[in-house]
Order: C-alpha cells, then sequence, then structure tokens
C-alpha cells in the first residue's frame, strides 16, 4: 500500500503559497482503482484572516477524497480512479487567487478545481482562470447577491463555477422548487428572530459591514427591507456603519450608534474587524440587546480571538452542524462522525467548513459518475443535471449556477468544558437541524 506523507492541519499555514501537497490520497484503494487518478487543485486560505474558514473547508476537502477512495476511487465508465488533491495557500488574498488557478492548471495539470466555503471576495478570481481554461470549478461561494455581483463585475457568465451551497440574503428558490419556502434566505431567519424580539426592543438597529462586495451587497439589501419592516436604520443616509479597510478606530460609527440609541446589531465583517469594533464597543459603554455578524462568528477560533466573555450571545446564521441528521457522506461518513474526525487530527472544537468542503467533492464525484468522464465539457453538463443529497443538504442548481443552503440561526454561549463556547441552534426551520438551546435575550450588560 502507497505510503502517504501527511500534514497535520496546524502546520499547513507554514506551507508556501506555491507548495502542492503530496496528499497521494489512494489510501485505502481497492484493486478496482485501476483507471488514471484524477487532479483536484484546492485554493484555501491556511494563513491570513480567513485561515479559520480555508482549514475547515480543506479539512472537509481531504475527508472526502479519503472516503471515496477508500471505497475504490471514482467509477469512469468501467474504470475506478483515486482523487489525488494538489493545495496551494491563497494567504487570505483574493488578488492572488486568479494566479493560483493558472497555475494549478496550466503547470499542475489539474482537471478540476475544489473548495470549500470562503466570504465572498475569495473566489472571483478562481472563477475567472476556470472560466477561460473552461474547467469546472466547485465551491461554496458565500451570500448569493454579493457572488452575483462580482459576476456582473467581471462581465462573465461563471459558465465553470458551480455554487454548491451558499445562503441567499433575500432572493427565494425559485417557484416550484422545493426549497421556495421559508429558512433559505437570511432575511427568513432575521425576520425571524426580529418577528420573535423585536417588540422588547426600541427598534433602532445599526448596521456594520465591510466595504467589500459582501458588505455592500449585505448593506445595501437590509437597510431598505428592515426599513420597510418599521425599523429605523442608524445613518442609512451617509452609510454610518461601512468600515474601510484597514479602519482601527472605530468610535465615530460606535458614538454615532450610541447617539441612535440602537438596541439590535446586524452585520458582515471579517472575524478580526468586528472583534476589534465589538472590544471597543464594550469600552465606550455600546451594548445592544440583540447582535447578529455574519462572516465574522462562524467558527470557534475566529471568536475565541475577541478575549473574555465578548462572544456571549453573539448570533449568526448557521449552514452546517454536526447534530444534522439524514445528512449522508461517502460510505458510513456522518456529520457527526465527520466533526468526530477532525476534533481527533486537530485537538481543536468542530470547525463548520468541514462540511462546506466535504460536500463539494460529493458534488463533483456525482458529476464525473453521471457523465462516465473525466473530459471537463462533459462534467460540466452533468453538474448542470445534479440533484444530489450530501453531507450538508440537497444540491440543486439553479440556472445561475447556485444551489439555496437550508439555513437555520444560533449563539455563542459560555460552557464550563475545555472548549469554552459552544454555538448553538435556537431557531430553525428544519428537521435535520434540531434547535438544542433557549435563546439569550437580552445580551448580558
Amino acid at each position: 500500500m502507497m505510503k502517504i506523507k501527511r500534514f497535520p492541519v496546524k502546520h499547513l499555514g507554514a506551507i508556501s503559497s506555491f507548495l502542492a501537497i503530496a496528499l497521494a490520497l489512494a489510501v485505502g484503494c481497492d484493486k478496482k482503482a485501476a483507471g488514471p487518478e484524477i487532479r483536484i487543485g484546492v485554493i484555501q486560505a491556511q494563513t491570513g484572516t480567513y485561515a479559520a474558514f480555508g482549514t475547515g473547508a480543506l479539512f472537509g476537502v481531504q475527508a472526502a477524497v479519503e472516503d471515496i477512495n477508500k471505497l475504490g476511487g471514482v467509477k469512469v465508465g468501467n474504470e475506478h480512479c483515486p482523487i489525488r488533491m494538489v493545495v496551494v495557500d491563497s494567504q487570505s488574498d483574493p488578488s492572488k487567487l486568479e494566479a493560483l488557478a493558472d497555475r494549478l492548471i496550466t503547470q499542475d495539470k489539474v482537471h478540476f478545481l475544489v473548495k470549500g466555503n470562503e466570504p465572498t471576495p475569495m473566489h472571483a478570481g478562481i472563477s475567472q482562470a476556470a472560466e477561460r481554461h473552461r474547467i469546472p470549478f466547485i465551491t461554496s461561494v458565500g451570500p448569493y447577491e454579493p457572488w452575483l455581483g462580482q459576476k456582473k463585475e467581471a462581465r462573465s457568465d461563471w459558465n465553470h463555477t458551480w455554487a454548491t451551497g451558499a445562503f441567499a440574503i433575500s432572493t427565494p428558490a425559485a417557484p416550484g422548487d422545493s426549497r421556495a419556502k421559508p429558512g433559505y434566505t437570511i432575511m427568513d431567519t432575521w425576520v425571524t428572530m426580529l418577528e420573535i424580539f423585536g417588540e422588547f426592543t426600541n427598534r433602532q438597529i445599526g448596521i456594520v459591514v465591510m466595504d467589500d462586495p459582501a458588505g455592500r451587497g449585505w448593506y445595501n439589501l437590509f437597510a431598505p427591507a428592515l426599513q420597510n419592516m418599521g425599523y429605523t436604520v442608524a445613518g442609512a443616509d451617509r452609510h454610518l456603519g461601512w468600515v474601510s479597510p484597514g479602519t482601527k478606530d472605530f468610535s465615530t460609527i460606535i458614538k454615532g450608534m450610541k447617539d441612535a440609541k440602537v438596541d439590535i446589531l446586524w452585520g458582515n465583517l471579517p472575524s478580526p474587524v468586528f472583534g476589534a469594533f465589538w472590544k471597543q464597543a464594550s469600552e465606550l459603554g455600546f451594548k445592544p440587546q440583540m447582535v447578529s455578524i455574519g462572516r465574522a462568528a462562524t467558527e470557534y477560533s475566529d471568536i475565541a480571538s475577541w478575549g473574555g466573555d465578548l462572544p456571549q450571545g453573539i448570533g449568526t446564521d448557521m449552514a452546517w452542524d454536526p447534530s444534522m441528521v439524514n445528512s449522508p457522506g461517502f460510505g458510513e461518513t456522518t456529520p457527526r462522525s465527520l466533526a468526530d474526525r477532525w476534533a481527533k487530527a486537530t485537538g481543536q472544537p468542530v470547525n463548520r467548513g468541514i462540511g462546506s468542503g466535504y460536500r463539494s467533492v460529493q458534488v463533483l464525484v456525482d458529476a464525473i459518475q453521471r457523465a462516465a468522464s473525466v473530459e471537463p465539457a462533459k462534467v460540466n453538463a452533468a453538474l448542470a443535471a445534479t440533484d444530489l443529497p450530501t453531507i450538508c443538504h440537497q444540491v440543486k442548481f439553479n440556472d445561475q449556477h447556485f444551489s439555496h443552503s437550508p439555513l437555520f440561526f444560533g449563539q455563542w454561549m459560555k460552557t464550563d468544558k475545555p472548549e469554552k463556547w459552544e454555538l448553538r441552534i435556537i431557531f430553525s426551520w428544519h428537521p435535520a437541524a434540531a434547535e438544542n438551546a433557549k435563546p439569550l435575550f437580552p445580551l448580558p450588560r
């Protein structure tokens, strides 16, 4: 049996951005795996702002590759082919993505590009390269509307990019789609939380976002929607809450929200930025009753870095959790067993990006097997017809190559366990993801 050189997750950040990780993931392949290997290129942040996203997503991709290889590889016609990963670190830098993807395609000769979840800016460059080389790119793209905005800016249809699972801010699934119901947009979750708790507030809302495609899309959709619901958005006329890259002093924004007596804080920021903002807010006495932050509050390592009890009660939308049921992986793998593998390998609390990485490989394997080919054009055509249960949810693409994810809402809660914080589900429409905690309201002051 082939020996595998393994790189523990904790060491991945030290690997050069162009160093291919020699993960010869033919591990466990039985004798059926006689066909040529299928090479997939994986570009995930292992260092920098989005390392928490990328490290988990890469683990999920690797776990799925190990699982399919142990089952004999991917069935391509009459052959079974093992998958080999070639991995590079984007260093959380969107400007590097296109060149990294070009190198994987032209020098490393990968057949396909695969990626798990990272925020919206971390996909466009790869989509551009995939379109130019006509190579399928299977990924998860963050919020739907900002992603569509990036496509428009790129003046490309990105016909080779497939968003296996991402959340929409307010765009519902098309009529007739089984997902055209509550529980598939962020607006659904947030409106529901406001319906439950809004009457106990003064209906004054602050929105804080990064001045980037994801943040602007967030703000431009939510501000008018909340105003139409009878809430007042503090400083909406002057974009109070837009945070420029590199901002260190948030006192002007905080003072504006305090003066407006903001009781509810929504937003979308990178975790280090929100951590700094929230620490200053605490020091300056800004203490809203409800807080929900996208992007910043997804992963344990991010929120734990804020320090003290700052994460207590912070809410965020969720799309994957180890407690999910009826969500199959390859073989015997389940969300719970995948999370257990992460814990055993890293010694760290669960990272929810592992589900997204695993799902992308499932979707690719399914398309290859239905196409009975690794020819990019045939696999791309097969991807359009995907209708697949995955370790996250059913994946079925719309005409924009996007699959709506079911969403549920969680809050970070302090525990007496070695892992100080847990993200618990406080609201869900979906039987696969049951509620497991009561909401914290109002936040501790």
